[in-house]
């Protein structure tokens, strides 16, 4: 029997189930991944209307859609989403990490060369700091890369004003309170002292406003000059100030543990048939299965006497072989083959004796029999 409401007598609507959950994903998600835009970016344009689905504007980010929806962003079709590319952007000093500016000053954005897709930057740094900046096409790939769950270390160089000791450097590696505000341990290396500055080292693995400045002068130092020179694996190495360089794709995916886009990867082997007792079967030109190949390196005819590794990997010691032919010192040709038969008359087997000496009796096969005693 049909269960019926109580008011209206017409079927109940069946109850939602954790089974029911919408097809597809969330709008922003599908944006920041397209590299419109960062999810908090796409709900900001949603909540502006420049956002339709299936012609229709839509208010809210609350939505799922799959890729049956048509989607537009300012009136223009939402492009199929390009594979994840990552690249290392030496940010320089007096530049503004974000897409526009209120008070009209530039931005690294302004400075990246025209030929770049639409990029995001991987966090940021301030106006004056400089150093690696990350910039993604993928807005997933950017907030994964700014999770503190990444666990990655930021490794800053930090010259500032003052002559600090190890001790002085103390609070920053137990993690300090400033203006109510916990930061965690920093890694903090004294470096050098130079003059009325000191250079430091300082690594973070967190991503707080102004953390270094700001934790630098809660113990009595100004800092003068800020240079991020890694990020994670991601090094800035011999970069100059506003060059950049594009992370390859495989280095990208061993890194972040991504798959590699179809058509890409290593080739996989058909399998053979299969032989007796399951063992693949042997096919023409096959080699008989041998141990582990090793890699050794080819031998110069004018060297012939290259040794030859040890199935186990360890190197005997270094031989020099020569043919048979090579080493005898009487002939340098083929030795002659020793006559069969009796001796020829008038020859004999015996050796020749050196001049001024005796000739003894011969023994049998022309040996001399052992002396005696007495």
């Amino acid at each position: 029997m049909t269960d019926r409401s109580p008011r209206s007598g017409k079927p109940a609507a069946p109850s939602p189930t954790a089974g029911s959950t919408p097809e597809g994903e969330r709008i922003a998600k599908v944006l920041s991944r397209a590299g419109v835009a960062s999810r908090r970016e796409a709900e900001r344009l949603i909540e502006l209307g420049q956002v339709t689905v299936n012609g229709k504007v839509i208010d809210s980010p609350a939505l799922n859609v799959t890729a049956k929806d048509k989607i537009t962003v300012a009136g223009q079709p939402l492009k199929e989403p390009e594979p994840a590319r990552l690249w290392l952007y030496y940010k320089p000093e007096g530049l503004v990490t974000s897409a526009a500016d209120e008070k009209g000053r530039e931005t690294v954005f302004d400075r990246l060369p025209p030929e770049m897709p639409r990029v995001m930057s991987v966090g940021r740094l301030d106006l004056n700091s400089e150093g690696l900046l990350l910039l993604t096409n993928d807005g997933e790939l950017k907030r994964r890369l700014e999770l503190p769950s990444t666990g990655w270390l930021r490794k800053y160089r930090v010259r500032v004003n003052g002559n600090p000791t190890d001790p002085d450097l103390d609070p920053l590696r137990k993690g300090i309170t400033v203006e109510g505000e916990k930061f965690q341990p920093m890694e903090v290396k004294l470096d050098r002292v130079q003059g009325a500055n000191a250079w430091l080292t300082v690594g973070l693995r967190e991503g707080k406003n102004r953390e270094i400045r700001r934790a630098m002068s809660a113990i009595g130092l100004y800092v003068n000059r800020l240079i991020r020179v890694s990020y994670g694996p991601f090094r800035l190495n011999e970069m100059k100030p506003g060059e950049v360089e594009e992370v390859r794709p495989k280095v990208l995916r061993d890194q972040l543990g991504l798959d590699a886009p179809e058509g890409e990867g290593r080739a996989t082997a058909k399998p053979r048939p299969a032989g007796p007792k399951g063992k693949p079967a042997r096919q023409e030109g096959d080699r008989p299965a041998r141990g582990p190949r090793l890699s050794a390196k080819p031998t110069d005819a004018s060297s012939p006497g290259s040794a030859r590794p040890r199935a186990d990997g360890s190197k005997p010691a270094a031989k020099t072989f020569r043919s048979r032919a090579a080493t005898d010192p009487a002939d340098k040709g083929p030795r002659s083959p020793r006559p069969s038969g009796p001796a020829p008359t008038g020859t004999s087997r015996r050796p020749a004796t050196p001049a001024g000496e005796r000739p003894g009796p011969v023994g049998p096969r022309g040996k001399k029999p052992p002396s005696r005693k007495g």
